[in-house]
């Protein structure tokens, strides 16, 4: 893809996930997916140069994937534990608070359908900073509430008090429609900008709950040309990113 091309919908949302780690300082980057990859390490090259990244086994590597030091598990353990790392995860669901579901679609004992399990996300979410990667919103994915809390959003880490929510922080959640935060009073998820070409009402059709929508909704940045360059001609010239994100 030509470097003069108008931005696609997948390098909005690449972009979208790279603002979720600005000014977070040296922190252990952990994206989970395609776009929240490419986003770290545009991240990374660009406005954020002092974030850490991984290969996700045993090294800290530089944006381009060459290593720069070791990184074994008993001390990535430690940075998750201080506040040190910002992930971004997946979801099966998530609720207006933010509470992640991974485990399974159902009744935990019958469940319809078994997804990764529990796995990290408790330990993610209430350790350090947590945002969130959705490639297809709709209202599946965003439930009124989760079948199963994996991941613990606001309201559940207040319940469980100060030990829970020294850390706990979810930035954005970032999906192919738009950008959601919940800078609200009760932490509920609030619509924070817009994909170009998307209207807010479709996100409110996408949404299984009512959704904060501010009177004046921005649109996502737009990417510079050097960053347009960078995703297209240095960190993903196979073009991953639009096979994750369709138009």
């Amino acid at each position: 893809m030509s470097a003069a091309a108008p931005p696609t919908r997948a390098e909005y949302c690449v972009v979208a996930c790279a603002e979720t780690w600005r000014g977070d300082g040296e922190v252990l980057a952990s994206p989970m997916g395609t776009v929240p990859g490419i986003g770290a390490r545009l991240a990374a090259r660009t406005f954020s140069p002092d974030l850490l990244l991984t290969d996700g086994e045993a090294l800290l590597v530089r944006p381009d994937g060459t290593p720069e030091g070791w990184l074994p598990y008993r001390r990535h353990l430690a940075m998750v534990t201080g506040g040190r790392r910002h992930v971004m995860m997946g979801a099966g669901q998530l609720d207006r608070f933010g509470n992640q579901n991974i485990s399974c679609i159902g009744d935990w004992h019958r469940p319809a359908r078994q997804l990764l399990g529990v796995r990290g996300a408790p330990v993610n979410t209430v350790n350090n900073p947590t945002s969130y990667w959705v490639p297809k919103h709709s209202p599946r994915v965003f439930v009124e509430k989760v079948d199963m809390v994996s991941g613990v959003g606001y309201d559940n880490a207040a319940a469980a008090g100060p030990s829970a929510t020294r850390h706990h922080r979810i930035p954005r959640v970032v999906t192919n429609l738009c950008v959601l935060d919940f800078d609200t009073p009760d932490h509920s998820m609030r619509l924070a900008a817009l994909h170009p070409g998307v209207t807010a009402d479709q996100v409110r059709q996408a949404t299984g709950f009512a959704l904060t929508v501010p009177a004046d909704v921005p649109y996502t940045r737009d990417p510079s040309p050097e960053e347009l360059r960078l995703i297209r001609e240095v960190i993903d010239p196979d073009g991953l990113r639009e096979r994750e994100v369709r138009p």
